[in-house]
């Protein structure tokens, strides 16, 4: 089971853009795609063929996955996830200072 999944709502807490929040797109290995955070200009070439326009466009880069903290809505911060088994042996997502179960 994951920590962060895709369509969480997480804060970035060091970088360039430290404090800006938004939605997991995609999740890697080890790097988040993150709505709206580390964007980057990229210089496209054009392709007639493909309806393609050439020219300078924004990017959304991955940031890493140890740089982002999922964000809590009852505390208005970003807490760190911990997962916990339960007797059944179903796992579920929880906040580590308060555990709270992580809503989707």
């Amino acid at each position: 089971m994951q920590k962060i999944k895709k369509g969480d709502e997480v804060i970035v807490t060091t970088g360039k853009d430290k404090g800006r929040r938004g939605t997991v797109l995609n999740v890697f290995s080890d790097a988040v795609l993150v709505e709206g955070v580390n964007i980057a200009k990229k210089h496209q070439k054009g392709n007639p063929q493909a309806g393609v326009a050439g020219g300078i466009i924004d990017k959304t880069m991955p940031i890493a996955i140890s740089n982002v903290l999922v964000f809590n809505p009852k505390s208005k911060k970003g807490e760190r996830v911990g997962i916990e088994v339960a007797k059944d042996g179903s796992k579920k997502r929880v906040f580590r200072p308060s555990g709270e179960v992580v809503d989707i």
